[in-house]
């Protein structure tokens, strides 16, 4: 257990730095902070979330050829042909933003948020107690038709107006949580997430295997950790 927290010094230094110098010199303990557990967690956190997004994503844009249209018109406009997709991009790219925040209000990679009660509250006439577990239906609230229009509709253009990315008061959709808890990982999430969306789709047009048509695409869900696909998508670059 670590109770103070590492000089600025040690946080300066880039991670991929210190794993490859804990790699080469095992003996120097210089991952006093992270156990072997720990980089499990990161590295499925950053991997498996980023993947089932993007998978999500496609298959929300390929049963709804009109918002793929409209994105990849966006691509086009934006990006310079002869660089290609820069990281750079994405803030001049309001309608992709839209269309990642909308599938993660339909398809959040975590659908479940746990967390612990620090104190003992009383909610909405429920007591929770200090210590208890608590499970955030993250999933539930991205479909709550109180506070969405339409809610099983794929509507990227009602996050238009929203501004930020991803905005903490809007408690109505936290696919990455919120307060001191919020995922360290949305910022990768999104650079990643959006980056390699807009590669996909300025680069290459996309069919499904088999001719099968776009509007049938199973869209069944798997509830585990990470909220998956029943049946893969299958497509390729044309």
């Amino acid at each position: 257990m670590v109770n103070t927290r590492p000089s600025v010094a040690y946080w300066s230094i880039p991670f991929s730095i210190t794993l490859i110098e804990a790699s080469l010199w095992p003996d120097k303990g210089l991952l006093p902070m992270l156990g072997l557990s720990s980089l499990k967690d990161l590295f499925t956190a950053g991997t498996d979330t980023t993947s089932v997004t993007i998978e999500w994503t496609m298959a929300e844009l390929l049963q709804n050829p009109e918002k793929l249209k409209k994105t990849r018109k966006e691509l086009q406009k934006v990006i310079n042909k002869d660089e290609g997709v820069k990281d750079l991009d994405i803030t001049n790219l309001p309608y992709l933003q839209a269309v990642v925040k909308e599938t993660l209000r339909l398809h959040p990679s975590a659908p479940i948020l746990v967390h612990k009660s620090i104190s003992e509250v009383e909610l909405c006439g429920f007591k929770v107690p200090k210590d208890a577990q608590v499970l955030v239906n993250v999933w539930s609230m991205g479909r709550d038709p109180s506070i969405w229009n339409d809610p099983n509709l794929f509507v990227p253009e009602r996050f238009l107006e929203s501004g930020d990315v991803f905005r903490e008061e809007d408690f109505g959709f936290i696919p990455f949580g919120a307060g001191r808890r919020m995922c360290p990982g949305v910022s990768f999430a999104h650079r990643v997430v959006h980056t390699m969306l807009a590669t996909m789709l300025y680069h290459f047009d996309w069919k499904l295997v088999d001719e099968e048509k776009c509007e049938h695409i199973d869209m069944t869900e798997k509830f585990r950790v990470t909220l998956r696909k029943v049946k893969p998508l299958m497509a390729i670059p044309i």
